[in-house]
């Protein structure tokens, strides 16, 4: 079980993205679309927690600064150890800095951080396949780079519950 502190894309950006996880699907290539609950929404994660307060969390994060709605720009795709694949964004300078913010801020409350979350460790990314394989990497980065560059508005943040789907929406982004 794990809470993720997420930013959110707009509608546009969206619909892009669960279009790329149905060609994906189609391909034969399990992506969020039928990972664990199948609730997943597409998302960028500042931070992951192991352990957490909920309460706590949610208004360490709500007392950050607001920095309101951005782009960042998908134009390659990464492939990390047990075969996730994600897209791999460009982006604002301040990006790094508001993340580590948001770890400071949850850490304050006790929470636990998952180790690549932490402070230089995280690697900005937008799931796609959870679990693919080796032979599935080429269908993979066919399909995407059929869609790429994909210039994505984050539109705003929110806890998820990677467990169960549930959303705590945030009152910014910080």
């Amino acid at each position: 079980m794990a809470l993720a502190v997420c930013l959110l894309f707009d509608r546009r950006t969206e619909r892009s993205l669960r279009g790329l996880w149905d060609r994906l699907e189609e391909r034969g290539v399990p992506t969020l679309r039928s990972h664990t609950h199948g609730q997943h929404h597409p998302h960028l994660s500042y931070v992951v927690l192991l352990r957490w307060g909920l309460t706590a969390v949610r208004d360490a994060v709500a007392a950050l600064p607001d920095h309101g709605p951005f782009e960042i720009v998908f134009d390659a795709i990464g492939a990390f150890r047990r075969g996730r694949v994600c897209l791999v964004p460009a982006c604002p300078a301040d990006l790094v800095a508001r993340q580590q913010a948001v770890v400071a801020a949850v850490r304050d409350t006790g929470a636990l951080v998952h180790e690549h979350y932490e402070v230089n460790r995280w690697l900005p990314h937008a799931a796609l396949a959870p679990r693919a394989g080796l032979s599935q990497l080429a269908l993979v980065a066919a399909a995407t780079y059929d869609v790429l560059p994909l210039t994505a508005t984050v539109s705003g943040a929110a806890l998820i519950n990677s467990s169960t789907g549930e959303v705590w929406p945030l009152p910014g982004i910080p």
